[in-house]
């Protein structure tokens, strides 16, 4: 068809209800919706919630959500349930099925050219918004209605594909942690009998259980001294050096005790404590922020079945119960040192180790074939 405007084949759709006499149960808001992720997965309901009155913008199955707001978040969203969501959600639909597809229109919605569109015509700073009007002007592609036929049906295989990898990789995560309760145990409770141990009992002596680089200064483009954050950790447990920032060696030697060896378990202890991960051989000489402090294991534990440990509930729980603060939330490193570990004998804690690996295998060969997916889906939309 060629070039057209998204105002010319797209609406907004703004149907308000009236809250005094709300007849439906649900409600959606920004924080409902995923980046990239075009099924809402949570909702909010009237009944239990405290919902603000900008919340009267209804929407139907197969309406499009855009959260109008921080639009680099890419949040998007196909309704499959009637309700209600705020102002600053856009409820979309295309103006013609005979010129554009209604299901082809949020893979649109989610192409580089679209967000950078999106992104470069929102006002504000701190939380930048579109209008629709500016949405409007965005000129694009539109293929003939035999190929958005043929992009609707690839588009959508490939994600629900990538929906069913992101389900076995969940079923994989919940599978660990039920064989961590079937052969260890809950970590409050110790219904095993294991031995327990302080953690400190259980590092070597050269780790001293410590906060890393207060203040690491500004980030040093070339040479230096790559430093793990707190942002460094992420859901899958590895810590690598790629994209760490850096400091300068000077400020690394202060810290001498936190320089890495490659072997550690991570643990933050500022902002969002509780998150951990496995350093990989690449940090070697690398060091730690103050939000860090890692940790190296003695012959009474492995660091792959800590790692576990650390994920359990039980534990989850006392650091989280065990965390302070208002502005920047932290946990003290005495707490931290005296924290009791129920810990099996090693070869249980090898055995449960070798389990979480193969699992952890089978979850990366996931996600790397969701990755693949989604470079064929932005392949196909180009």
């Amino acid at each position: 068809m060629g070039q057209v405007k998204y105002g010319d084949v797209v609406k907004e759709v703004k149907i308000n209800i009236d809250r005094t006499n709300n007849p439906y149960e649900y409600y959606v808001a920004g924080d409902h919706m995923d980046s990239e992720d075009l099924t809402i997965r949570r909702k909010g309901s009237f009944a239990t919630d405290d919902v603000g009155p900008a919340f009267t913008r209804l929407f139907k199955p197969g309406q499009i959500l855009y959260g109008s707001r921080r639009t680099y978040l890419k949040k998007v969203a196909v309704a499959d349930f009637e309700g209600i969501c705020s102002n600053t959600t856009f409820v979309l639909e295309t103006k013609d099925e005979s010129i554009l597809r209604q299901r082809l229109l949020p893979f649109i919605m989610l192409t580089d050219d679209f967000t950078k569109w999106s992104i470069s015509k929102s006002k504000g700073s701190t939380n930048p918004y579109i209008l629709f009007s500016d949405l409007a002007n965005y000129v694009f592609e539109l293929p003939d209605i035999a190929r958005q036929d043929e992009l609707v049906e690839l588009l959508w295989q490939a994600y629900e594909t990538k929906e069913s990898y992101k389900k076995m990789i969940q079923a994989t995560d919940e599978m660990v942690k039920s064989q961590f309760i079937e052969k260890i145990g809950d970590t409050r409770t110790n219904p095993k009998g294991w031995d327990v141990y302080t953690l400190k009992e259980l590092v070597v002596p050269s780790c001293p259980i410590s906060y890393g680089i207060v203040q690491p200064g500004d980030d040093i483009e070339e040479g230096g001294v790559p430093i793990v954050r707190p942002v460094d950790l992420d859901e899958t447990h590895r810590v690598t050096a790629k994209g760490l920032k850096r400091t300068t060696k000077e400020i690394s030697d202060a810290y001498k005790r936190t320089i890495l060896e490659g072997n550690e378990l991570l643990l933050c202890v500022r902002g969002t404590t509780g998150l951990v991960g496995l350093a990989t051989d690449e940090l070697k000489g690398c060091n730690v922020t103050r939000g860090i402090t890692p940790l190296s294991f003695n012959e009474k534990a492995d660091r792959v079945f800590m790692l576990c440990t650390f994920l359990s509930d039980g534990i989850q729980e006392f650091i989280s119960d065990n965390t302070i603060g208002s502005a920047l939330r932290g946990i003290n490193m005495a707490v931290i040192r005296e924290m009791k570990i129920p810990t099996p004998p090693v070869h249980v804690q090898k055995s449960f180790a070798d389990l979480y690996i193969q699992a952890d295998k089978s979850k990366f060969e996931l996600k790397q074939a969701i990755e693949k997916i989604d470079k064929v889906m932005r392949a196909l939309m180009q």
